[in-house]
């Protein structure tokens, strides 16, 4: 589990088959082709095929005097894209300096996730804003795809891991405060939006271009789809801290998943959900609307022991972060790769549909499908080499290897 791997290791199973990139080596020249592997492909898996790089980017015409690599007996996927995560590595997106925000990104790309949203936690609006002064420094130097802001502004009946002094009433005015701190780079906003401003902010945030998602909430069905209306579009880790399906009270869940402009969040760590809610978001939400997420925090990829979530004391043990007081699940010690595995190998889904998953859907979702969540030419050169078992082998991100794979 990636909460026993020492930080910066190489991907789980990998050792010694793969080694981070410290120098992050670019191909040759002449670009480098990865040759005979299984290509997951938007359109489907192409047996024996190819993957072209040349400098930054995916290419269709690679040059005769390219690099090539023999990849025969292991699977090419796009790069893992991964909307909502906390941090890794030791380091805290909401409360660590830049240096400890790229040890947590970098502990994440190596595990496959190219791209990255930095997500908060509850905190005191003005920390919240000076974080996300910091975090769009990152975002503007390409190191992270944008902010998520998990909290203040969610149901204190539905709290988690938040700190329930700290929560608030979503008023249109706050929630503007932390986009515009944010300086054009949030990405989306968990909001319970039955509380009072919940609407108007989301209609704030879909003018603004900022993701509206309903999350810890104990929004009924009809205030859900109100939301939605409004134009939510996104359910934060749908099931976790919200209230159950109920036959006569259906509850978000149903709202949610029955509306096909809404993209659920799950995360498939083993603990969060089972296996069989699983299979009913993918069945009636469909493989195009389903993002797997982290939901990670520090320990992901350091290590069991005590971690700060927020203002709030986390102890995470067998790789399960939980609340040291009241003993809720804290986050998770996910990696997206650990996600991917589980995916086909335990949930027994298509390959397709977990890439989609992974990639394309939380791709779409950040306006980044242009650039990144697919295997095409002329889009970033952010793909991962597994093997015939789904093991990480190797990391490429914008053309350099961050896990060079060494392969037999």
């Amino acid at each position: 589990m990636a909460a026993n791997e020492p930080h910066n290791s190489a991907p789980s199973g990998a050792r010694g088959t793969a080694r981070p990139a410290t120098t992050h080596p670019q191909p040759g020249s002449n670009g480098l082709v990865l040759d005979g592997a299984r290509v997951v492909l938007p359109t489907g898996v192409v047996d024996k095929g190819r993957v072209a790089v040349e400098g930054t980017r995916i290419t269709a015409s690679p040059s005769e005097n390219a690099q090539v690599i023999d990849v025969t007996g292991h699977w090419l996927l796009p790069g893992f894209v991964d909307i909502h995560n906390h941090g890794g590595g030791g380091a805290s997106f909401s409360s660590g300096t830049a240096e400890e925000i790229l040890t947590g990104v970098h502990t994440h790309r190596v595990h496959g996730t190219t791209t990255l949203v930095a997500s908060t936690v509850t905190d005191d609006m003005d920390v919240l804003a000076r974080q996300a002064g910091l975090l769009s420094e990152l975002a503007e130097q390409g190191e992270i795809a944008g902010i998520h802001f998990e909290g203040p502004f969610i149901s204190p009946c539905r709290k988690g891991a938040h700190s329930e002094a700290l929560l608030r009433d979503p008023d249109p005015a706050e929630v503007r405060k932390l986009v515009d701190a944010a300086r054009g780079h949030a990405s989306m906003v968990t909001l319970a939006t039955e509380l009072p401003g919940g609407i108007e902010s989301v209609r704030l945030l879909a003018e603004q271009g900022v993701i509206a998602a309903v999350g810890h909430t104990d929004a009924s069905y009809e205030q859900t789809l109100e939301a939605i209306d409004a134009g939510a579009t996104v359910a934060t880790h749908l099931f976790n801290a919200m209230p159950q399906i109920g036959h006569r009270a259906p509850g978000p869940i149903a709202a949610l998943l029955e509306d096909e402009r809404v993209t659920v969040e799950l995360i498939n760590d083993g603990t969060h959900l089972h296996p069989a809610a699983l299979q009913l978001a993918f069945h009636h939400a469909g493989p195009d609307r389903v993002a797997f997420i982290t939901d990670a925090m520090d320990a992901a990829g350091s290590g069991d022991g005590r971690y700060l979530l927020g203002p709030l004391e986390v102890e995470v043990t067998d790789g399960v972060a939980r609340l040291v007081e009241g003993g809720s699940i804290a986050g998770s010690t996910l990696t997206l790769d650990r996600a991917l595995r589980r995916a086909v190998t335990v949930d027994r889904l298509p390959i397709e549909h977990a890439v989609a998953a992974l990639s394309a859907n939380p791709a779409r979702l950040l306006g980044r499908y242009d650039r990144v969540g697919s295997l095409e030419p002329g889009k970033d050169a952010d793909l991962l080499v597994l093997d015939a078992d789904f093991t990480l082998k190797g990391v490429m991100r914008q053309g350099a290897w961050v896990v060079v794979p060494e392969l037999r």
